[in-house]
């Protein structure tokens, strides 16, 4: 059985650059954004597209009634939503048979749950986030603290929504996850070291 890790993390975390460092420490394979490619190769969708649906949730249309019945409204926009789940899904699975890996995100831990795989979740208090968020952000990003507090906050709530829709869990739930990681003025490449010898 391959060894899994999956990483969780809050937005200005350094959930992704822990997960990076960690597989490189491990010499496991590391997916993020691969995952999204793999879905537009496979869907002839977009990678922009599809990056907006898995960070949204998406909505429901409420059926019409009509005497005692209920007729559902044809939705196309949640049927190719819950289809990019489905092969987001098989394609995790995939990657996850193959060899030793580290998945960033969407939603890996449950999907993986049958392989039980070694579940981290990473966070942080705001001002790191935000301090982190200025040092990785775009350059053009002239953000305020209050506004980017506001970013930091809505892409935390659209993970949270996005997470519990499709897992019925709580995220960022504590009793989730194998190890939760406070990088609060902490330096990420100093404790991925110590995270792996817990690994191996």
């Amino acid at each position: 059985m391959n060894k899994i890790i999956t990483v969780g993390r809050e937005f200005g975390s350094g959930g992704r650059e822990f997960g990076r460092r960690l597989s490189e420490e491990l010499h496991f394979a590391y997916y993020d954004q691969e995952i999204i490619r793999e879905i537009s190769k496979r869907t002839s969708l977009s990678e922009q597209y599809i990056q907006s649906i898995v960070e949204h949730r998406p909505s429901f249309s409420f059926p019409i009634h009509i005497g005692q019945s209920f007729y559902p409204l044809s939705n196309p926009a949640f049927e190719q939503t819950m289809a990019i789940y489905q092969e987001q899904a098989r394609i995790i699975t995939e990657m996850a048979l193959k060899s030793d890996c580290v998945i960033v995100g969407r939603c890996a831990d449950y999907i993986l749950k049958e392989y039980k795989p070694f579940r981290i979740f990473v966070y942080a208090d705001i001002d790191s986030k935000i301090k982190r968020c200025r040092e990785k952000g775009p350059e053009h990003e002239n953000l305020t603290d209050r506004e980017l507090k506001q970013k930091i906050s809505g892409m935390d709530k659209k993970r949270a929504k996005y997470y519990e829709l499709y897992t019925g869990h709580s995220w960022g739930d504590k009793l989730n996850f194998d190890l939760c990681i406070n990088t609060s003025r902490t330096v990420i490449k100093e404790i991925v070291p110590a995270v792996a010898k817990l690994l191996v």
